[in-house]
Formats: structure tokens, sequence, C-alpha cells
């Protein structure tokens, strides 16, 4: 944004967001999750087909990827190997802290030019069979070029105890339980993500409600941004937001793989969900306009079925035989939902008035504009900026409110000032505060200065600050011919009461 200052020293508007831009990856933030089915390495054309293939514009393309049933380190070097090499990838994938648990384990994959690595936690498993089979992790990540908390996420991966029976039911309590009385010691201003294989068959298993229920305490609660609640498992109802098993083995059948997020990315500030968060996902088609969640590669055409591969109408064939070759029998398919970055406020950094006659109001300009990052975001994963302005005493400016959307031009604002606060000459100062939603800078003060010259209405002429002969010649020369600071009434005439105008300020002389 030229000429801008973009103070280093949307956000989305309520409602809707517009998923032209960020529905199909390279926009915003893309986050997403996949039971990766006990990897150990190989199958690297499958990785890249199924991650960075395109069908009609559309592709995987993540920027934070956590996996389950990772089976060791040389695993995650694998993957992270296909993830740099992958025609058409970006290239900037670095893998998180891998710690090799009981049973398999979840990793984490970043793209650095997005996201920072802040930390990892492990809730870790009960040994023998009463509680959880594997650690829980938890991903601390931040948006790079931001600072604030609310530009952070904590990111649970969770593979929890698979099964159908009151015992395994109870044992997903168990870990839902510490996942949410962990997330609840986090700081209220971090954003909480929960995805991977849940292994729930129906909401309203004890499990789920742990994670989605309204209690005492909900820092730690969880909703479902496509709001499908209901008994997923062999329900055709649910056809769409299936993940198993794309093999066929048992059909696909089952809302095993999620992602949940916290209310406050659905609020319409700052960092938030690309959709209509908590409004149902559409029973009738799997491209839902009002979200920008998938379960990736299920086109809702083959319940309880293997996964279409020919005619499969949201990814295509070869990216359809490359999920179903990664999924190996019983596997699943990835999950991915979208966000938008919060905006950052620019602004121009200092506007000086220069000299202003005594007397006289000054006009100026102020520069405002959404200075997000589009090279990074793009223009379509930027939130919108809203700001209002506020100046100080003297300075007559339109409050607002005001928006400004990123890549573009900046707004700019007309002010007035009245440098009457300076009799007798001198420096003026004043400040302009441009108040927004940037959430590391809510208020960036611009510094609005000039120079009053002359020391009433008769000082006319150089030196100023001084009134004498060359004063008079020079008011009658402007009043001669007819020049704007003649007019000492601001009547738009040059007649007598200028002229009086002039002899009672000379009179009075300078202070």
């Amino acid at each position: 944004m030229t000429g801008l200052m973009r103070v280093t020293s949307h956000a989305a508007a309520t409602g809707i967001l517009m998923l032209a831009g960020a529905a199909w990856g390279g926009d915003g933030l893309r986050l997403a999750a996949w039971n990766i089915t006990s990897y150990s390495g190989g199958r690297t054309a499958e990785l890249q087909t199924s991650i960075y293939g395109s069908f009609e514009g559309r592709s995987m393309s993540p920027d934070v990827l956590v996996v389950q049933e990772m089976v060791s380190q040389v695993g995650v070097d694998a993957l992270l190997g296909a993830l740099n090499t992958a025609p058409g990838g970006p290239g900037d994938w670095v893998a998180g802290p891998f710690l090799d648990g009981p049973d398999s384990d979840s990793a984490l994959f970043y793209r650095s030019s997005k996201v920072l690595f802040a930390g990892l936690h492990t809730l870790p498993a009960d040994p023998g069979t009463t509680g959880a089979p594997r650690d829980v992790r938890r991903y601390d990540l931040r948006l790079v070029g931001y600072a604030d908390l609310s530009t952070q996420l904590a990111i649970y991966s969770v593979h929890m105890k698979a099964g159908s029976a009151s015992s395994d039911q109870q044992r997903r309590l168990i870990e839902a339980t510490r996942i949410r009385e962990n997330a609840e010691t986090l700081d209220p201003a971090i954003h909480i993500v929960i995805a991977g294989d849940f292994n729930i068959q129906s909401s309203n298993q004890a499990a789920y409600q742990k994670l989605v229920a309204s209690q005492t305490n909900n820092n730690g609660r969880f909703l479902d941004p496509i709001g499908t609640p209901g008994s997923w498992n062999n329900n055709s109802a649910f056809r769409f937001v299936h993940t198993q098993d794309p093999v066929g083995a048992g059909g696909m059948d089952d809302r095993h793989d999620q992602i949940l997020i916290d209310a406050s990315l659905g609020d319409g500030v700052g960092l938030e969900y690309v959709g209509q968060f908590g409004v149902p996902y559409s029973t009738t088609t799997w491209n839902d306009p009002n979200h920008s969640y998938r379960a990736w590669g299920n086109d809702g055409t083959t319940f309880d079925l293997a996964l279409r591969i020919e005619g499969n109408a949201m990814v295509g064939p070869a990216i359809a035989q490359a999920l179903v070759t990664m999924a190996s029998s019983g596997g699943h398919l990835p999950v991915f939902l979208d966000l938008v970055v919060p905006a950052q406020v620019g602004a121009s950094e200092i506007i000086d008035l220069g000299d202003v006659p005594f007397g006289s109001l000054a006009s100026g300009s102020i520069a405002v504009g959404n200075a997000g990052d589009v090279a990074r975001w793009g223009e379509g994963g930027i939130a919108l900026l809203h700001y209002t302005l506020e100046g100080d005493a003297g300075i007559a400016i339109d409050a607002g409110p005001f928006s400004d959307a990123a890549g573009g031009a900046a707004n700019a604002h007309g002010f007035v000032a009245d440098l009457a606060t300076n009799p007798g000459g001198g420096a003026f100062q004043a400040e302009i505060r441009v108040q927004s939603d940037d959430p590391d800078y809510p208020v960036v003060s611009v510094r609005v200065t000039g120079t009053v010259v002359g020391c009433n209405d008769a000082d006319f002429a150089t030196p100023l600050g001084t009134l004498d002969f060359f004063d008079v010649q020079a008011f009658l020369s402007a009043f001669a011919g007819q020049e704007a600071r003649a007019d000492l009434t601001g009547e738009g005439a040059f007649d007598f009461f200028d002229v009086q105008a002039f002899l009672t300020a000379m009179s009075a002389g300078c202070p």
C-alpha cells in the first residue's frame, strides 16, 4: 500500500464470508487433518497427488497439516520430503517435533511462510486398557507477521479409542475430558482447534458432548463449524461428510474425521472461519457454498461403498485414486477448512500542512487502508479492516465507521485543521487516531503538523511577526488584485469592511 506506514515498532464482517477467494487454497490459512493409515514412508506419488493434485481448479493444498497414525520419525521425514518436492508445492514445509509414544502417533507439518511453531504439549496415554490408548498432542502455532495472542492457535491432534462398545465410549470420554480441561487453562484469547480421528459414531456420545457442550467454563469449548450433529454411522443423510472407509472394506459410512473449532473463530472478528459458522452442511451437494470445510474426495455419491474414482465430481479420478491408495484397508479421507487472517492497518505516517497564514483553516487528507500482506495471504485471505477516526481539538474529520479490503488503494479522508490554538504564530501539532480491529495495533496515532505564519490578520509581509509600512503596502496590493487573502471578512467581496478589518488588526499590533 504505497505511501502508507504499516505499524511494526476483519476482520470478516459478521455473517457469511465470501468463499470465492479462499475456498480452494492459496488464500488465508488452510488447516487439514488426516489419519494417514500407519505411515512409515513410501507412497510418495500418491501423497503428492492427494495433497497437490488439482481438478477443475481445486486442490487440497493445506498450510497446516496434522496427521494421525504416523509410525516413526522415518515416516515424518519421508512425508516432509514428499511435501517439499511435490510438483506445484511451495517447498516451504517444516515438520514439528515428533515424539514416538505408545501405538502410532500424531505429527505436525506446517508452511514456515505462514505460521511459526510456538510449542508442543503432550496429554499422555494411560497405561493399561482403561484410558487413552495414544498420546494427544497440542501444537501451538502463531501467524507470521502477527504478535497478539488472538492470532495464535492451539491445535489438538487426536486419534481416540476405536469401537462402539460402552467401554470404548468411556475411554473416549476420558480423552475428551483431558483435552477440554487442558484447553481451559489456555489464555482465552488463543484460538483452540481439535482435529483428527475421533472414532465417534454419534454426536450424542459422551465424549463428543464433553467437547461441544456448554458448561461453567467455556474457554475450552469446541464447536462444529458445519453444524452437523447426529448419528453419523451408516446414515445416508450425512453422506457428504463421511470420511471412512474410502477403500470400501466397510464402505463410506462414518464421520470419524473432523475439525472442531472454538466460538471465537466464528464471531466475525479477526482470525475467522471462512463460511457461515454453525450453519448445517448441505445434504444435497458436496459443494456447499456456505462452507470452506470439506471431506476431501467425498462427492457424496458412494454412501456405504468404496470412494468413487471415475466421475468423482469433487476431485476427479487421479486424486480419488491416490486417496484410496493412501487409505489402504479401513483408512480415512482428509478434512480441511479455511481461515481468514486479521486485517492490518496502514496509515499516513505524518501529515505536514506546511505554512498556514494566521487565521486560516488548513485542509489536509489522511490515507488509511488495509495493509495486510497480500503476497503472503492473498487478497481473499485477509479480513476487512474496520476502523474509525478521531481527531484532537481543532481537527474536524468524519469519524466513520469505515472499512477497507486488502490489496487495493487506501481510503483518503479529508479534514480541516483550525490553527487558532496557535495565536502569534509558531508550530502546530495535533493527532488523528485511527482505531481499528488490527489485533496488534488497535490504535494508531498520526501526527498533523504545520506552522502558523504571521501574528494577526494584518501581518501580510515578511518579516512575519512585525507590523509596518510593508504590511500596508502588501495588503493594498492584494486588495487591488482581489486576492483571497485580502478578503479579511470572508464575505467574498473586497470592500470597506476588509480595509476596516485590516486597520483594526494593524492597530492591535503583534503580541
